[in-house]
Order: structure tokens, then sequence, then C-alpha cells
């Protein structure tokens, strides 16, 4: 039997919501599982995870297959990084306190890029809001000048006298 790692769908018509299970690969999508690992909300900003990194590394120690999507959403989670450095242990690389001592490392600095995004994208809808929706008449000429650029012809001073030009008579 082929166990795989994916996503099931729920929510209404364009509003999906998805809980990651291990299901057998024969079965259809939104049908039997064998165990619910977690939960995936895409329509928030940033996506909402919660999985439960035990359950998954079990799982994928077992021989579990990911689809493409859980692989990257255990990857952010850090799941599949666990599992590396599970298997140097496994391997003799190094011991189990230095395989959890970078983890909680990557860990740390995982959540502070996060919240770092988090308040970027913050900011910016802040400020988003904040632009006037309507553009000033004084900025308007300018503004068409930057698009289509006229050509505009040199003022003639009022004191200099035109050229004339010969012409044979």
């Amino acid at each position: 039997m082929a166990v795989k790692m994916r996503l099931q769908r729920h929510g209404s018509k364009k509003r999906p919501f998805y809980f990651i299970v291990i299901a057998d690969g024969r079965s259809p999508r939104d049908g039997k599982f064998i165990q619910k690992l977690g939960t995936y909300n895409p329509l928030t900003v940033p996506a909402t995870i919660q999985v439960d990194r035990q359950k998954a590394l079990d799982w994928l120690q077992k021989g579990a297959q990911p689809t493409d999507t859980v692989r990257r959403i255990l990857s952010f989670k850090g799941v599949l990084y666990l599992k590396h450095l599970l298997r140097g242990v496994s391997l003799g690389l190094f011991d189990e306190a230095g395989a959890m001592e970078k983890f909680t490392m990557w860990i740390t600095e995982h959540d502070a890029h996060v919240a770092k995004r988090q308040g970027a994208h913050k900011k910016a809808s802040m400020d988003k809001r904040n632009v006037p929706v309507v553009k000033k008449v004084a900025e308007i000429p300018a503004l068409v000048a930057e698009v289509a650029p006229v050509a505009v012809a040199e003022p003639v001073a009022e004191d200099a006298a035109p050229e004339e030009t010969k012409t044979e008579e």
C-alpha cells in the first residue's frame, strides 16, 4: 500500500481550507484517510499552517511520500530539516543533542525571519491605505509630461528680429 501525505480540501467554493492527512494513494482526494497531521489555510496573509511535527516525522521515517505542496509545507515548518539531522545522527556524524541544538537555532532564525516578513507586509498594507485615491491637480501635468513627452517649441524672444532668408528674385 502506497501511503501519501497530502492535502484534503474543505471549505466552500472559492474559500479553500485544507487538512494535511496521511492517506492511501488509491483513495480519493477528500475520501478516507489514516491520520490527520494538521491544517493549512491559504487565505490568510501569510498562510496559516499548523502541523504536528512529531507525527509528520514518524510518517516520513516510515516511508510516507509527501505531495509537492505538502513537501513545501513540511520544509517550511522544519520537519524535513529535522529528518535530515536525525539521519546524520543515525549515520554517526554527530550526536542527538547537537542535532537538537542545530534544529532549535534554525527554528529561532526562521521564526525571526517570518516575523520580519509579517511586519513588512503589515507596514506595506498600512502605507497602501494612506495613499489618496485622487491625484492632486498640480501633480497631473507632471505625470502627463512623464508619460508622453511632447516636443515643445523654444520660445522666441520679442526683442530679437526674425531672421529673413534671402531668396533669389
